[in-house]
């Protein structure tokens, strides 16, 4: 976002004119950011073979999985129906890594008739696929390392504790299974949790990894997933992806040399390739003045962006309306039936009722984790691609909220 003569504007289009074309509240995504978060991650990795598979449950619209598809990405999966949505925006199969968890095996089944990597996170349905294909499918196998690394508790998925892959205790299951059934492993996966702030923990990730893949001799790849760190306000440490690619390619390389034939690196990045790309833009509803403090409420809610409310997390709110206006204190609120509380104490330039306000790095887990809570609709989405806006995804309506509902013929019952 830039400030140009007191506008505030993505290429070259004012946030005010977007409001009206499109109304508020609405999800912006710059183009230019994901391009160069995309090509960035690859420049870090140049020394190596490296897949970037992007973490589609970030962000799911066709036009911005078409976007990283047209740039060379991959895709990473976690549903049948995200399988689907990959295909469909022109995803090869063999682009596409399924990691599903807790799904029914059917999902595996499906994914394996129509060609994609399938990754597999647990001992029950390693043994079932053994049975099921023998050495005639590869599959990859997700191992848990037991790392405690990574932001809030509730995006950490590598500790002893967590749900998701197989835990490096049972690693000698794994390879029991394996020889029983002749299984195709064809590469290894871990994935400890989103926000980490080195390398470091990447690299102790790795080596649980090494120690496991040399075991198997037809790997093709190893994973290791993502949680590249972002800043969400001034001063967050972030990860340093140019070390990382530094530390990272030194380790895979001489790994690669110990496991005597070649092999791709492939991660899994969905925040970093597309938080910072997106905006919500809402409009001030109301001033509410109390003896605590300043409330701005505004025409969205924890169905729009629940990032805040579920994971305490910061969103810079920016006034575009006024950019250079006095600053103020507030706390930023919803028109949600819960404390649907953006931000609390903010110090943002001074806001009048129909300003138009900002919610930044909202590119990531805002719409894809939005809800029709309150009967509220989802709002319109938008993509802003050399220098013009495009619709991506037309705002709800009523007859949205009712298209799936059936009703009753009461005088029947």
């Amino acid at each position: 976002m830039e400030i140009v003569n007191g506008i505030c504007q993505l290429q070259g289009i004012s946030f005010n004119q977007l409001a009206e074309s499109f109304g508020t509240p609405l999800y912006i995504y710059n183009s230019a950011t994901i391009i160069a978060q995309y090509d960035r991650l690859k420049n870090a990795f140049s020394k190596v073979p490296v897949r970037i598979k992007y973490a589609a449950k970030a962000l799911t619209n066709q036009a911005i999985l078409e976007l990283l598809q047209r740039r060379g990405a991959g895709v990473d999966v976690v549903s049948i129906q995200e399988v689907q949505l990959a295909l469909k925006a022109g995803f090869l199969p063999s682009d596409i890594m399924f990691t599903p968890n807790c799904v029914e095996f059917s999902e595996i089944e499906t994914a394996v008739a129509l060609g994609v990597q399938i990754n597999i996170d647990n001992l029950p349905f390693l043994e079932r696929f053994g049975q099921q294909y023998g050495n005639s499918v590869p599959c990859c196998v997700r191992v848990n390392p037991h790392i405690d690394a990574g932001g809030n508790v509730k995006i950490m998925t590598g500790h002893k504790g967590s749900k998701f892959g197989i835990s490096i205790e049972q690693i000698g299951s794994v390879y029991d299974i394996v020889d029983q059934y002749s299984i195709w492993v064809n590469g290894v996966h871990v994935h400890s949790g989103s926000d980490f702030k080195d390398a470091d923990a990447f690299v102790r990730a790795a080596e649980v990894v090494y120690s496991i893949a040399m075991q198997f001799t037809e790997l093709r790849f190893l994973d290791f997933g993502s949680g590249f760190k972002v800043a969400y306000k001034a001063g967050d440490y972030v990860t340093d992806i140019e070390e990382l690619g530094r530390k990272m390619s030194d380790s895979f390389n001489a790994f690669v040399v110990n496991y005597g034939k070649p092999l791709d690196i492939w991660f899994e990045p969905g925040k970093f390739l597309v938080s910072e790309s997106g905006y919500l833009l809402v409009q001030c509803t109301v001033i509410k003045e109390t003896p605590a403090c300043t409330f701005i409420g505004v025409n969205s809610g924890l169905n729009h962006l629940i990032r805040p409310m579920m994971y305490g997390a910061h969103h810079d709110i920016v006034n575009v309306s006024s950019p250079t206006a006095p600053l103020k204190e507030y706390h930023v609120v919803g028109y949600i039936c819960e404390t649907d509380t953006f931000g609390q104490g903010l110090t943002i330039a001074e806001t009048a009722i129909g300003d138009l306000l900002v919610m930044k790095n909202a590119g990531a887990y805002g719409f894809s984790m939005s809800s029709n809570y309150n009967s509220r609709f989802r709002p319109a989405e938008v993509l802003i691609h050399n220098g013009k806006a495009h619709l991506i995804r037309q705002r709800e309506t009523m007859d949205d909220l009712l298209r799936h509902q059936v009703a009753v013929s009461w005088d029947t019952l």
